[in-house]
């Protein structure tokens, strides 16, 4: 669906540009901004690879295992219904790390492992199950503690302080990470308050 709005609208751009003879200009910005779309895509990479990097050695050092381990006993609440040992338990805390630390993309395959763990636990029915609704919660809010992306992209447009975007990203994905979750556990129990009336 998403894929025919994005089609829709480029389509009536085009239209309006063209009836008012604006080609010029719209051929002149699809060109600069692809050029600069390579550009931040190579820089934001190195910034990309270095992180994987210290993630790697975090990993390597045993500190992401720590980590993993701070944070698996709130995990174990939030989705109680995964057994102990499940690998799905290991995706999700992989995942949440990742996330904290800015790394969307090195997160996106652990969610996607997850989500297909936690659809077999759920024996493959057609509707999400608790768990794959609290993931998803989770994610969309992306508790970051540090948001490397957003700080490669400030200094390839060289902002004066690009690291000053820490603070608001931290109080504001901790307040969307808490509202997600506060949401997603009142629908929950209220399903559940709804299913015992009946």
């Amino acid at each position: 669906m998403i894929n025919y709005i994005w089609a829709f609208m480029f389509i009536v751009g085009l239209g309006y540009a063209a009836w008012n003879g604006k080609m010029e200009a719209v051929n002149r910005a699809i060109f600069k901004a692809a050029e600069e779309g390579v550009t931040l895509s190579l820089g934001l990479i190195f910034i990309l690879i270095f992180w994987l990097g210290v993630m790697k050695i975090a990993e390597a050092s045993g500190l992401l295992s720590a980590v993993s381990k701070l944070f698996k006993p709130l995990l174990k609440r939030l989705f109680p219904d995964i057994p102990e040992d499940h690998p799905a338990m290991g995706y999700i805390v992989t995942n949440t790390v990742s996330n904290m630390f800015g790394l969307g993309n090195a997160a996106t395959p652990m969610g996607i492992k997850a989500m297909e763990a936690l659809k077999r636990l759920n024996r493959n029915r057609p509707t999400a199950s608790r768990s794959m609704v609290t993931l998803l919660a989770l994610n969309t809010s992306g508790f970051t503690l540090i948001p490397t992306t957003v700080i490669a992209v400030r200094m390839k447009y060289g902002a004066a302080e690009p690291t000053d975007i820490v603070v608001p990203t931290l109080l504001a994905t901790a307040v969307g990470t808490l509202s997600a979750v506060l949401i997603d556990r009142y629908f929950y129990y209220r399903r559940q308050k709804k299913g015992r009336d009946d």
